[in-house]
């Protein structure tokens, strides 16, 4: 086997370490890790098992093939601009894992194809927003169940357990695959919303290109807005004049969160007036919706997750020998499906077919 300076790397970003600090709790210079990490040299005896108890990684993670590669240029990250360097690499390196992990999956299950339009074309998200509709056979009814939604399209979900706000949700393309990556410190609200913004991103911004990103998430977020709250439902249900009372008692039927109904009433000018909209922000901050979601619902849970632990713990195969099989610690497997498959992995009916 030969040691991979790759996966180092990897390791040292998903760590948010620096070069000095890893070298330091290595026990070694920081230029002997430089060196390292550029493939100068090979490591000395000791000195892997040294690295790897420094970063809590199973020293042969360091011996793996090259680690997938993923075009940052083509990796949407919502709040983009409020990520810090180490955060920007640590997202991207859980992406790499993700992505190792998922096609380790489909080469045991047939998961769904995807399905995922390209609508790069259109240039109004509203708009985007109705054809994709129409093109998945929805009409005009809420989600019930985002994430299911988007597995049953061949979207590849996975958890981004990152505990900073700063890290909101990435999605990008790769080998034909869409992936969506969510943050599981925020509200079930906030993250079905992260993931219809996505959504627009895989949809619309298709072409990898995200250069003018302020412009691209105001995109993403108009179109989630229209995805989950569809203009003719909403004018339906929530009718003028609109109270706080009637936002708390309306959004649950789509299952989002109440200033994000309140924003799509002012954008449909169902709130007519900037006085009224900044009225009802003020009282929904009052009432604590601001920072979280007093009346929340619960965390979706993803299908395909459950159907693959389940029919994994049939074969008595658990996730420490998942961890084991792809030389990962279990806390980064964790990571990656992290409130997605539930707490308990009863065998369930299969829908997706063990290859």
């Amino acid at each position: 086997m030969t040691f991979n300076p790759k996966r180092l790397v990897l390791a040292r970003m998903r760590r948010r370490m620096t070069g000095r600090s890893l070298a330091q709790a290595a026990g070694i210079t920081a230029d002997t890790l430089s060196r390292l990490e550029k493939g100068y040299r090979a490591p000395e005896e000791g000195t892997v098992e040294k690295l790897a108890v420094a970063l809590g990684y199973p020293p042969d993670f360091f011996f793996n093939d090259d680690p997938i590669d993923i075009d940052s240029a083509g990796v949407s990250f919502r709040s983009f601009s409020k990520m810090s360097a180490a955060e920007k690499g640590a997202a991207k390196s859980a992406g790499q894992l993700g992505v190792e992990l998922s096609s380790w999956v489909e080469t045991r299950f047939n998961l769904p194809k995807p399905d995922v339009p390209d609508l790069s074309y259109q240039t109004d998200p509203e708009k985007a927003a109705v054809e994709i509709r129409q093109y998945w056979g929805i009409g005009e009814r809420p989600i019930g169940n985002m994430i299911g939604l988007l597995e049953n399209k061949g979207i590849r979900v996975l958890s981004l357990s990152e505990d900073t706000a700063n890290v909101n949700a990435f999605s990008f393309w790769r080998d034909g695959k869409p992936y969506v990556f969510l943050n599981n410190f925020k509200t079930a609200e906030s993250s079905i919303f992260d993931s219809a913004h996505e959504l627009g991103h895989l949809l619309m911004h298709c072409k990898g290109d995200f250069n003018d990103g302020r412009l691209l998430e105001r995109e993403a977020d108009t179109f989630a807005g229209a995805f989950l709250l569809p203009a003719n439902d909403v004018r339906a249900k929530v009718t003028r004049p609109v109270t706080v009372q009637k936002i708390i008692s309306a959004k649950g039927r789509w299952r989002v969160s109440a200033f994000a109904l309140l924003y799509r009433l002012w954008r449909m000018n169902i709130v007519s007036t900037e006085h009224q909209y900044r009225s009802l922000c003020i009282e929904l901050s009052k009432r604590g919706y601001r920072s979280g979601e007093p009346l929340g619902i619960e965390r979706e849970i993803s299908t395909v997750w459950k159907q693959v632990f389940s029919a994994l713990w049939e074969e008595r195969f658990t996730k420490n020998d998942l961890a084991r099989e792809l030389n990962l610690p279990i806390d980064e497997l964790e990571g990656l499906v992290a409130n997605m498959s539930g707490e308990k992995f009863r065998p369930a009916q299969r829908q997706i077919r063990q290859v």
